[in-house]
Parts: structure tokens; C-alpha cells; sequence
């Protein structure tokens, strides 16, 4: 299908990003009490210790039980593995000067959010009183990665096909079966928890950049939102960055889950993008049908089926995954990035995060268990 140029409208201001298809991952960690496995609402402690370490690279969240970290911007996945690795081994370290630990997992499995204090600051302050206790509930964890493209105008395009594959994406993310203490029958309960807030989940295909700028602009008329940055879709165009910013996936286990991700989404962008310039483009289905899909990826995770809108039939999850891999394998080669997307295929063999939890827990029935093995896995490889 031939797309119709996009028509020109007005650029946002932005930060310029650092070039096309470059990297930027931000990974959200628990705070682990390592003897009661429950989350500490201590981040403000580490903020304090982790100024001159981190700098910019780490952030508060609502909850001060939640630690965001980031990287710079990295040309490579092999520049994105070094950077993660390294957040990951600081931030660790700066946990453990306190007597705490870090977790990588998109809900922890039993602590509560009513034991979680709010972090201090205008910001969050202001979300609370506006969404009252959906904000105080919202205790997850996710992974959010940039791919830069410095053209707005494609870049909404790109982001309008780029919609279709993110319930594949999230199916090899999930990453939270718990919450507060139950198992729940997902294998990302995270985004069920997310869903309450406004603004979440797959967003519609626009037709072009001014109609986008003219929705936004429009929310902040209305007082709907004071910025862009409260439009949490799945995926968005960054308000600040000139990135294609991907947020659906709950923050994986393990840096190689991480990293290979972050890789086959810089290779699907390249891909899109190529097809876009060639004038071609992936079909825009509506919003409700892949509502289902990202339903299904929710729910069963790997181990479900996803619909195949252009057979209109069910596919196994991992089938479907596997025919992505193929329609971007040039792009990996084009990449260097073989060795990393590569491990793609150790997550579909030996299941998510998910997968893994839930298998400590019917070996254990013990939820501290749980906690430890999630430990385990956020810290394996490190440099301790």
C-alpha cells in the first residue's frame, strides 16, 4: 500500500536527538529490603548518595520505593549493553551502601501500594490530587526505549505502523503475574494496574504531524494536561526528544532481555522507515482490533495466540514473533546487531520473566522465593 505524503505543519520545539535510529533505554527498579523482600520506599537516600555517580542518569518516580535509571544516547546495541550493565552495576552498588538490593520486574509480587510513600515535589503531588487513588495504586515498572529520528513528519508515520507490532514486543516483555500477593492469571498484570490512568495503551494512527500537534495542543487548551509528557501510550513520539519512544513492555529481568529488545525495536524502526521512503508502508489497522492483540499478549504472554489481521485467523504467539524477526532480519545484520536480537530466541525457548516467576512459585509457594530469584536474575552479570 502506497502512503500519501504527509503535509507540512509546524515543529515542536525539541531537543535534537543525537542522530537516526540511535538508542536511549530507561530501565524502573524496585527497592528491596534484602531481608524482608519487601519494597523500601527509600529512594531519596540513594538520589543523595548516587549525585555524583549517576548524575542525571537517575531519577525519582511517584512511589519512592521506584528508581528509574537512563542512558545516554548510544549508537549501538553494543554501546546500549555497556551503558545498562553499568547503570545497573552503580545503581546496585548504591542500593547495597544503604543494606538494600535492587529488583527488576513490572509489579512486586506481594508488597503493598498502600505501604508506599508518595515522593515529595510538585509533580507528583499534583497527579495524586488529580487522579486520586489510581495514582496512589500505579506501584509498577516498566522499560521505555528511544529510537531517534529526527523528522517528526516520518516519524509519526513510522509510529503509525510501528503500533501493529507491539503486542509482540510486550508478549516477550511480560514480566509481573503478581500483585499483592496473588497470582493473577497474567503474565503482565502491570499494564491492567497502568490502564486505570488516562491517555494508556495503543494509541489511534494520526494522519499526519498536525493533526498529532493539533490533539496535544488541543489537551493542554482544555486543561486535560499542563504537557505532553502526561500522554503515556504505549508509544509516542517523545515531547522533548526527537525520538520514537517505545513504553509497553515491562522492564525485563535481565540486561540480554533488555538489550535484545531495544535492538529488534531499533531494527523494526529502520525497517518502517525504509518501507516508508520507498513509499510503501504497513497497513494502519484501528485501535480496537489491536486492542485484542495486546489483550491476548497480556494475558497469555509466549504461550497464547495472537490474530493475524490479514489471514483473520489466530497464530501461536511465537510463530508470529518469529516471522517479525525475519521481516527485520537485514536490518540486524545492517546493525552489528545479530549477537544481541539473537537472544530473542533464548527468551522464546526458556519463556519471559513471567515464565520464570511463576515457576519458582509452584516449585515454592513462597513469594520470598519469588523475590529472590527476580534478585538473582536484575543482577546476574554485573560488575560487582
Amino acid at each position: 500500500m502506497s502512503a500519501a505524503p504527509a503535509k507540512p505543519a509546524p515543529r515542536p520545539a525539541a531537543k535534537k536527538s543525537d542522530g537516526l535510529f540511535t538508542l536511549g533505554i530507561e530501565e524502573e527498579f524496585q527497592i528491596i529490603d534484602p531481608e524482608t523482600r519487601e519494597l523500601r520506599s527509600h529512594v531519596e537516600q540513594i538520589m543523595d548518595d548516587g549525585k555524583m555517580l549517576l548524575a542525571e542518569r537517575v531519577k525519582t518516580e511517584m512511589h519512592q520505593s521506584v528508581v528509574e535509571v537512563g542512558t545516554d544516547i548510544c549508537r549501538t546495541v553494543q554501546d546500549a549493553r555497556r551503558a545498562v550493565t553499568a547503570l545497573r552495576s552503580d545503581l546496585w552498588k548504591l542500593a547495597r551502601g544503604r543494606g538494600l538490593t535492587i529488583a527488576a520486574s513490572g509489579t512486586h509480587p506481594f508488597s503493598h501500594w498502600v505501604d508506599q510513600k508518595i515522593t515529595k515535589g510538585e509533580r507528583y503531588e499534583g497527579i495524586v490530587e488529580d487522579m486520586q487513588q489510581v495514582a496512589r495504586a500505579n506501584l509498577i515498572f516498566g522499560l521505555h526505549v528511544h529510537i531517534g529520528i529526527p523528522d517528526r513528519e516520518v516519524a509519526i508515520q513510522v509510529m503509525n505502523m510501528a503500533r501493529y507490532f507491539l503486542p509482540h514486543l510486550f508478549a516477550l516483555s511480560t514480566n509481573s503475574p503478581f500483585w499483592i500477593g496473588r497470582n493473577t492469571g497474567f503474565k503482565s498484570y502491570r499494564v491492567k494496574v497502568f490502564e486505570r490512568f488516562p491517555r494508556t495503551g495503543i494509541p489511534d494512527a494520526f494522519e499526519s504531524l498536525a493533526e498529532y500537534n493539533g490533539y496535544l495542543d488541543l489537551l493542554v487548551k482544555t486543561k486535560c494536561i499542563d504537557n505532553a509528557k502526561k500522554i503515556w501510550w504505549d508509544i509516542r513520539l517523545h515531547p522533548f526528544f526527537d525520538t520514537i519512544e517505545f513504553r509497553v513492555c515491562d522492564i525485563p529481568m535481565r540486561v540480554d532481555e533488555t538489550i535484545a529488545l531495544a535492538g529488534l525495536m531499533q531494527a523494526l524502526v529502520a525497517k518502517l522507515h525504509k518501507l516508508l521512503k520507498k513509499n510503501l508502508t504497513w497497513r494502519n489497522y484501528r485501535r480496537r482490533l489491536l486492542d485484542e492483540n495486546r489483550w491476548r499478549a497480556s494475558r497469555y504472554g509466549l504461550d497464547g495466540k495472537l490474530i493475524d489481521f490479514g489471514k483473520q485467523e489466530e497464530v501461536p504467539t511465537r510463530a508470529l514473533i518469529l516471522e517479525l524477526l525475519e521481516l527485520v532480519d537485514q536490518e540486524i545484520d545492517e546493525f552489528g546487531s545479530r549477537n544481541e536480537v539473537n537472544y530473542i530466541h533464548e527468551i522464546l525457548k526458556n519463556g519471559t520473566g513471567a515464565d520464570r516467576q511463576l515457576a519458582v512459585w509452584h516449585r515454592t509457594c513462597d513469594l520470598r522465593a519469588v523475590v529472590d530469584h527476580i534478585v538473582a536474575e536484575t543482577t546476574a552479570g554485573l560488575k560487582k
